[in-house]
């Protein structure tokens, strides 16, 4: 299976590479090992997170497709979507098939037809809208919901932080 994972993820980078997203790099750490992946994110424009740099991993799994990798932000970013050791929460990222807590529908969660470019797409999608329904970040939700302004201020802590200012 594992070598079915290679080739797509192969196939993946070379997409990312001849297409890259606005505001997105991706791609192996190194060409010897597919499964361990560096992103860096630019933080959407028009939001709290404009002009931020974020460093994120993505590790896949030995069945990538049919499982989801795995994505954690290497800096520190405080976001209701976004677990305090940097992993990242959104639907897109669960396992397939019916979430046990009822809260998302099949559609929503992981499937094969999915990319590296889709999640990508879908964080940066989560950085600008955040879903404080589904809490990684018990604080960064109930900032988000009560004190936009000072969550904005702590927002804008990250960026400069991701810039080394």
């Amino acid at each position: 299976m594992a070598g079915a994972a290679v080739k797509r993820l192969m196939a993946e980078y070379k997409q990312l590479t001849l297409n890259p997203p606005e505001g997105i790099v991706a791609g192996p750490q190194d060409e010897e090992n597919y499964f361990e992946w560096e992103a860096l994110i630019m933080g959407p424009e028009g939001t709290c997170f404009e002009g931020g740099v974020f460093p994120a991993k993505l590790t896949f799994p030995n069945d990538y497709p049919l499982s989801p990798p795995q994505m954690r932000f290497t800096c520190d970013l405080f976001h209701p979507n976004i677990y305090p050791d940097g992993r990242v929460c959104i639907s897109i990222l669960h396992a397939p098939g019916d979430d046990p807590l009822g809260y998302e529908s099949s559609a929503e969660r992981w499937s094969p037809v999915q990319s590296v470019e889709k999640i990508l797409l879908s964080v940066v999608s989560m950085l600008a809208e955040p879903n404080d329904e589904s809490a990684a970040n018990v604080d960064a939700a109930k900032c988000w919901r009560d004190d936009r302004k000072l969550f904005e201020e702590r927002a804008k802590k990250s960026v400069r932080k991701s810039l080394n200012l």
